[in-house]
């Protein structure tokens, strides 16, 4: 059997486990959340994000979808509430300061804080073959900087629970550290990122404020970035190694005050984003 064949019928497994995932209701010890369980998920008018919002939601949650674009946003949550799931929309935009500000302050005022927060929304403009970085600032301030803002404003909403609260960061394996064809070429910087028990933010803020001077230098080509989309993969890294920061950060907290933190990597999916 040829290797296409084998990753077709690898695919096609993987298809039917999550159809088959989806297809089961959670119940007792497994279901932690109700209905008063509020999950907030960033950059979710469409995509990925549309998709989280959807499947929390008919699992009974109450959901806060966010977008830049508000009458977009508006326009699907007036889809969804006519399924009868339990979604409100809050236009939100993580890159700008003033918008994350005004949003904590409605979720505090609206609903006294979350449970759960879904940090989705980032953005890509390269496709297939091009690695431009014309954009990268863009990239950047939206994937690491946007995400990171976002959660610090959330974190102290997270509300005490006897499940704990949950942030889980939408990332990509092109933020890997030494992937086999995608990682930073510096040995001693991959190492130190590596490093979980010395990891930290300022570490991670100086290799982004590196990657982005040698960007305005013209000179990151030879700065052992990543090879592929390079400025988004830079980003993913950094969300990647936030996300492992913020674990230990917030590993001592006491039981009912607890807050998971993780990255999920969900491969490629066909979205306006990937083309």
């Amino acid at each position: 059997m040829g290797r296409q064949n084998r990753s077709f019928e690898r695919r096609q497994r993987r298809l039917q486990e999550i159809a088959e995932a989806r297809a089961v209701p959670y119940s007792g010890p497994n279901r932690w959340w109700s209905t008063d369980t509020l999950a907030v998920v960033t950059g979710s008018s469409k995509g990925i994000g549309l998709e989280i919002v959807q499947q929390l939601a008919k699992q009974g949650l109450t959901i806060v979808l966010t977008s830049r674009d508000q009458a977009r946003g508006q326009e699907v949550v007036a889809s969804l509430q006519t399924e009868g799931l339990n979604v409100v929309f809050h236009q939100l935009d993580i890159v700008d300061p003033k918008s994350v500000a005004l949003f904590s302050k409605w979720i505090g005022e609206q609903y006294g804080g979350i449970d759960i927060l879904v940090n989705n929304a980032g953005v890509n403009f390269n496709t297939g073959s091009s690695n431009s970085v014309e954009y990268a600032e863009t990239v950047i301030q939206t994937n690491y900087y946007g995400t990171k803002r976002m959660t610090e404003y959330m974190l102290p909403l997270m509300k005490p629970s006897s499940a704990s609260a949950r942030v889980l960061n939408v990332s990509s394996r092109l933020g890997r550290l030494n992937g086999r064809h995608n990682k930073i070429g510096d040995e001693l910087l991959r190492n130190q990122l590596e490093d979980d028990e010395h990891l930290t933010e300022e570490l991670i803020d100086t290799t982004v404020q590196s990657f982005m001077e040698q960007i305005r230098e013209g000179t990151w080509v030879s700065g052992g970035w990543p090879q592929i989309f390079t400025d988004y993969s830079v980003s993913k890294l950094a969300v990647n190694a936030y996300t492992r920061f913020l674990a230990r950060r917030l590993s001592d907290r006491p039981e009912g005050h607890k807050i998971y933190v993780n990255c999920y990597c969900p491969g490629w999916v066909k979205t306006d984003m990937t083309g």
